[in-house]
């Protein structure tokens, strides 16, 4: 199971004490966000897309939305979004649970400017009810990042 992954991996960290599992969803923004008492634009969303043959992770806040255009312009293709089928086989991670931790090898990772208003967010965990509260620090770090791009809008 994916969350037990993702687990495993903040325990290496010493961290595991901080994923936070909920008895409800927490698998769209608006869910986690009443699962964590929080605003929604602080719900770190995991987008998965498919760029020259391989997966691509989009980490955004929870109130931003791809803008088509930046994104053609940063990664030279049209926005895809791969299907729920193709997300748990080429990230490792089932659709409500998509985080940029313990994902399968060959993943790209990037980072939205849209997360850079905040001290802390919240991401999943590998599962449709889970997350971590982290700085934007601890993101980057434990993200695996390749780096920052600015790709989306309505925030």
């Amino acid at each position: 199971m994916a969350i037990e992954r993702v687990k495993a991996y903040f325990r290496e960290q010493c961290m595991g004490e901080r994923v936070l599992e909920f008895d409800t969803s927490s698998a769209t923004v608006e869910l986690a966000a009443a699962a964590l008492h929080c605003e929604p634009q602080r719900i770190a969303k995991t987008l998965s897309f498919m760029v020259d043959g391989h997966a691509v992770l989009v980490v955004t806040a929870g109130d931003a939305k791809i803008d088509n255009s930046k994104y053609k312009a940063r990664f030279g293709t049209k926005a895809k979004m791969l299907s729920t089928e193709e997300v748990e086989v080429l990230v490792g991670h089932a659709v409500g649970g998509v985080c940029p931790f313990a994902v399968n090898e060959g993943v790209d990772i990037y980072l939205d400017t849209s997360l850079k208003r905040f001290e802390t967010v919240y991401p999943a965990c590998g599962s449709s009810n889970s997350a971590i509260e982290l700085t934007i620090p601890e993101l980057q770090e434990h993200s695996g990042y390749i780096e920052w791009v600015d790709v989306c809008k309505g925030y």
